[in-house]
């Protein structure tokens, strides 16, 4: 199996590519350049000494023709020393052809063939205009030189001058400007190689401190945490996995207290069935009460069937596995059939019902869905309103939602405790008096399933005198 690369790693090479990379095109683009550079130059010095040459060539024209007798005179010999002249100020090799293309005169330092400069060039220069030529000019030199050529006439008679410069000087220069160049590289790459180690351990190492943190997330530290640093994205990062892990945390805490709160609801049903069922057995119990506690035994039975169920409901709330079938109803009929019901209850506990009998308002819910969440939270308005106390309901549309109030009178529900009513296995008994049957789901279902519907639900309490639930559902047509 291959070793795979880290960030710093894959960080470092890909500046280092694209250093490397941009580097080689700046050199290539400076070379090109300096060489372009180089030549107009040398064509301008060549230009220059040729004006030189001209002039001085003038000025020796009176002691004879140093085109066509340069050797036999004293002052075409003159002449040919005004010509060193300029090969030892510029460098430069300087030379007169005949007519006929034939080198007459020149400088010392030139290594001459007995070639003739090529016709071609002698009828440019005779056009007006001055050559300049990159090579051996048609093979008059052994070696390359950079030449400008122009016309001249001396004493009446018709030349060629000529100023050479070697071409190697050209390769020194270029080697010149490639070592610089490759100095300033170096330097740049090392610079920049030590920032790239600095900006990457300060981007790596972030990463580092999230992705230990992940591993004993993964391990099941649910307390892990990233450090939240560096730039504004790996903190944004850091803090939406420390989000991550916080929720986690709170899920695993929910589960554990969850799972407790499950085997302790249905030992409790399970314990007290036991009991009574080893007294009959035993004879614990007398026969003649036996029907008494056989009749305690069904109700611990029921309520054990009903948190199961409650359990199973809402597992199949939660992952979405019960359709919502919405339709257009009346709220007071499904209010009406949940008092109707426990209308026993109501009576043994001589609760007052207030706010029955409205006109008719339209929902847009499921029925059942609605049943569900009115019969739970009148159920628990009929555990905790004192006898003699008062269950009210209450409805108003809003908008395009309706907005619907159950309150009771009685203990009411502590400020503190508000925010956890609808969690499950919830059970404040301070604030509900000594009655504490129920599972502690019935409100957690009843969040369910106003959130499917599209509403929202809320407790609202005044401790010690009364508690009101309110929802919203979405209104009818």
């Amino acid at each position: 199996m291959s070793r795979r690369n880290t960030i710093s790693r894959e960080f470092f090479s890909t500046i280092a590519v694209v250093l490397i990379l941009g580097l080689s095109v700046m050199c290539a683009i400076q070379t090109a350049l300096s060489a372009a550079y180089f030549v107009n130059e040398r064509r301008a010095a060549l230009t220059a000494i040729l004006d030189g040459a001209s002039a001085l060539s003038q000025r020796f024209a009176e002691g004879g023709d140093i085109v066509t007798k340069p050797l036999g005179d004293d002052r075409a010999q003159d002449a040919r020393s005004g010509f060193e002249l300029f090969n030892t100020t510029s460098g430069a090799l300087v030379f007169v052809a005949a007519e006929d293309g034939q080198v007459l005169l020149h400088t010392d330092g030139g290594d001459f063939t007995e070639q003739a400069v090529p016709r071609e060039l002698l009828d440019e220069m005779d056009a007006g205009g001055d050559v300049f030529d990159a090579g051996t000019l048609g093979g008059v030199y052994k070696d390359k030189y950079y030449t400008a050529g122009r016309r001249i006439d001396v004493g009446g008679s018709v030349g060629y001058l000529f100023a050479a410069s070697p071409m190697t000087a050209l390769g020194s220069y270029i080697l010149d400007m490639l070592v610089m160049f490759g100095i300033s590289a170096a330097a740049i790459l090392l610079l920049c190689s030590l920032l790239c180690w600095v900006l990457a351990k300060r981007i790596t190492g972030p990463i580092e401190d999230i992705s230990e943190a992940a591993r004993r997330l993964g391990s099941g530290d649910f307390t892990a945490r990233a450090p939240v640093d560096g730039c504004v994205e790996l903190a944004d990062f850091a803090t939406t996995f420390n989000n991550m892990a916080m929720r986690l945390q709170t899920i695993d805490n929910s589960r554990g207290q969850f799972m407790g709160n499950i085997a302790h609801e249905l030992r409790t049903p399970m314990t007290t069935i036991k009991g009574f069922i080893d007294g009959m057995l035993d004879g614990t119990i007398p026969p003649e009460e036996n029907q008494h506690y056989l009749t305690i035994v069904s109700q611990e039975t029921g309520r054990l069937a009903r948190l199961v169920q409650n359990m199973l409901d809402i597992t199949k709330l939660e992952a979405g596995e019960v359709p919502v079938h919405a339709q257009n109803y009346d709220l007071w009929k499904t209010v009406t059939d949940v008092v109707l019901s426990d209308e026993q209850r109501i009576e043994d506990g001589k609760i007052d019902i207030q706010g029955l009998g409205g006109p008719p308002l339209a929902i847009y819910a499921d029925p059942d869905f609605v049943h569900q969440v009115v019969y739970n939270i009148v159920d628990n308005a009929i555990k905790f309103t004192p006898e003699g106390g008062t269950i009210s309901f209450a409805a108003q549309k809003k908008g395009n939602m309706v907005e619907v109030r159950i309150e009771n009178t009685g203990a009411g529900i502590a400020p503190e405790a508000l925010p956890f009513v609808f969690e499950r296995f919830y059970k404040e008994d301070r604030s509900r008096g000594m009655n504490t049957r129920g599972s502690g789901l019935g409100l957690h279902i009843c969040k369910i399933l106003i959130n499917l519907s599209g509403g929202q639900i809320h407790a609202e309490s005044e401790e010690g005198k009364w508690c009101r639930f309110v929802f919203t559902l979405p209104a009818g047509n």
